[in-house]
């Protein structure tokens, strides 16, 4: 059975599959569904209130993106966190940002979005956000905007699609306020090394960033999947 939030109706949409598929991607992402917890399409299609058309096509799409799998006779189940996968695509987005820092700075023309990003991050104490959820999509952006901004849409693409596999332990590291604060000096030191075109001091302020989130989140992850467990276990 799904051990998951009350039942719930999408919203009528022409594309009902991509609703399902959001709908639960964002449970497991906020540990709502935690590896291990186990339903069947209809059970799905039931509290969410579609037929089981487009449940399929999200599940199967959420298989493929190694989120779940299915067993026959037994249905689908939410796959365990793999940590070493997530290493290297930690890995990959460091690479690929340092390269993209590498090739931003060098740019002598119009880099688009930097004004924004000093808007968000080059603020005063006082005005710094704490929701972890709005930070956190704060966050996704200053990298995927750095990334955009040196030109190569193809790297952008391919950075993109990591953000989003990694985002099921990525945002958890907003929800501690000293991480926040952390997120707002780093990424200030990050912008202005950019702006002021010093590749070799973003580059390296902007690895030891991503280092230190890929600690603190793995030692949150843990923690959180111990609690969500130890929750659904009442």
């Amino acid at each position: 059975m799904i051990a998951a939030p009350p039942a719930l109706r999408l919203p009528a949409r022409t594309n009902l599959a991509e609703q399902v598929y959001a709908t639960l991607k964002a449970e497991i992402n906020d540990f709502q569904l935690v590896a291990g917890d186990r339903f069947s399409e209809v059970e799905l299609g039931n509290r969410l209130g579609v037929s089981r058309t487009p449940v399929r096509e999200a599940l199967f799409r959420l298989r493929n993106e190694g989120f779940l799998d299915v067993e026959p006779k037994l249905g689908w189940f939410v796959r365990p966190i793999d940590f070493d996968k997530l290493e290297h695509l930690y890995d990959l987005r460091i690479v690929l940002e340092l390269a993209s820092v590498q090739r931003l700075c060098a740019r002598t023309g119009e880099r688009p979005g930097l004004e924004a990003l000093k808007e968000i991050w080059l603020v005063p104490a006082a005005g710094r956000l704490t929701d972890a959820r709005q930070v956190g999509a704060n966050d996704e952006e200053f990298h995927a905007t750095l990334v955009r901004a040196a030109g190569n849409p193809e790297m952008a693409r391919v950075h993109w699609d990591v953000t989003e596999r990694i985002r099921i332990i990525r945002h958890l590291d907003f929800t501690r306020l000293d991480r926040i604060e952390a997120t707002y000096v780093e990424h200030a030191k990050i912008l202005r090394a950019v702006i002021q075109r010093k590749a070799d001091q973003a580059q390296l302020l902007l690895k030891s960033h991503i280092d230190q989130s890929k600690v603190e989140v793995r030692k949150i992850t843990l923690h959180t999947l111990h609690e969500a467990r130890a929750r659904l276990a009442r």
